[in-house]
């Protein structure tokens, strides 16, 4: 089982960047970030594989860019223009795995 560690969570005003990290315990071919804000079902934010192809949600499409490192084991979820509605906690999955979550809070 992959164990994943994510790191970066914070509390941010509204406009500010953020960048979030997740280490994996081994390289796994898609990597990528949920989200889950108080009173919502977890949903997907953005996605990447080992050969470099992303996927991102609508909502964060243009303001998020997932990407890789390290041997293709950390992934990183640079946020830009953050909004209040970007506040969650933001998990890390692969191959099944979930991480602990971080706690991303934008003031409004």
């Amino acid at each position: 089982q992959v164990q994943l560690v994510e790191s970066g969570g914070g509390l941010v005003q509204a406009g500010d960047s953020l960048r979030l990290s997740c280490e994996a315990s081994q390289v796994t071919f898609n990597m990528g970030w949920y989200r889950q804000a108080p009173g919502k079902e977890r949903e997907f934010v953005a996605r990447i594989d080992v050969n470099g192809n992303t996927d991102y949600a609508d909502s964060v499409r243009g303001r998020f860019t997932v990407s890789r490192a390290n041997g293709q084991t950390t992934l990183y979820l640079q946020m830009s223009s953050l909004k209040f509605e970007d506040t969650a906690i933001y998990f890390c999955t692969a191959a099944g795995s979930w991480g602990q979550g971080t706690q991303v809070t934008v003031s409004a």
